[in-house]
């Protein structure tokens, strides 16, 4: 039971992408990363404050979607460290940065209802390192320092009896179930653009490498996907409604540092 657990709060951190993508509500900070939460006078608590509500405010005019006037919101975890988003210019681009350091972090939007289909996503990032010695194929080692996470509704029963464990203990320890599959697109240490890595803890969850290595470190890198025929490419069926975008900076396994900036995403409804 420990261990499944363990498992399930891992799957969280990958991927809610409310993020394994998942979704959960509030996740509180752990002690010490946040100000409030660690005795901080009430007016540092205030800064903190402030400064939360212009990163969201700022997720929500570069990262635009069908769904525009459901807010973005932050996500923190138990037991993990949280390195906080700011708003930025990089090279003449508003952009949000975050210093990742042995850390998660990551910002959502969750769709009620579902939005019924997707389209294209357009995406921009840029990093200045890589986890040290991190590898999507195994659970310790799965960092990347940017991911964009795409999390779908569908047919749970097509489930395998593991899946549905995970999913139910997913809910019992966040109150929310396991989307039934989620796309995620990321910057791989080492995998070559075009793999698709399936998430060692469960198939539900499946990476789709865009950028890989140190070749363009330093570089703004921008993608237009096509998300039906990726999720096609990964999953072999077509996707269900979207439950939830993320994006997404892990270190945490690999204990590594690095800066990671996002620029503007934007995700269309799916052309008929």
């Amino acid at each position: 039971m420990k261990n499944l657990k363990r498992r399930v709060i891992f799957l969280v951190s990958l991927v809610f992408t409310g993020v394994a993508l998942m979704g959960c509500t509030a996740w509180s900070p752990a002690p010490g990363d946040d100000p409030a939460e660690d005795g901080a006078e009430p007016r540092e608590r205030q800064a903190s404050m402030g400064a939360r509500s212009e990163v969201l405010a700022a997720a929500s005019r570069l990262f635009s979607t069908p769904a525009s006037e459901v807010p973005w919101e932050s996500v923190r975890f138990p037991g993990k460290r949280t390195t906080a988003f700011e708003s930025v210019q990089v090279a003449g681009r508003p952009a949000l940065r975050v210093r990742a350091n042995s850390s998660v972090s990551i910002l959502r939007q969750r769709f009620e209802p579902s939005l019924a289909s997707v389209g294209r996503v357009s995406l921009s990032w840029r990093v200045d390192g890589i986890p040290q010695d991190a590898d999507l194929s195994l659970s310790g080692k799965a960092d990347s320092p940017v991911r964009v996470v795409l999390s779908f509704e569908g047919d749970r029963s097509r489930w395998t009896p593991r899946n549905h464990r995970l999913s139910e203990m997913s809910r019992l320890v966040t109150g929310e179930e396991l989307p039934y599959a989620s796309l995620v697109y990321v910057w791989s240490a080492k995998d070559a653009p075009g793999t698709v890595v399936v998430n060692p803890r469960t198939d539900r969850i499946r990476k789709v490498v865009l950028d890989s290595g140190v070749a363009h470190l330093g570089q703004w890198r921008d993608h237009v996907r096509d998300v039906r025929a990726d999720f096609r490419l990964a999953f072999g069926e077509d996707p269900g409604p979207l439950r939830m975008v993320a994006v997404m900076t892990d270190t945490d396994n690999t204990g590594s540092q690095l800066t990671a900036w996002y620029g503007a995403l934007t995700l269309e409804r799916a052309r008929d």
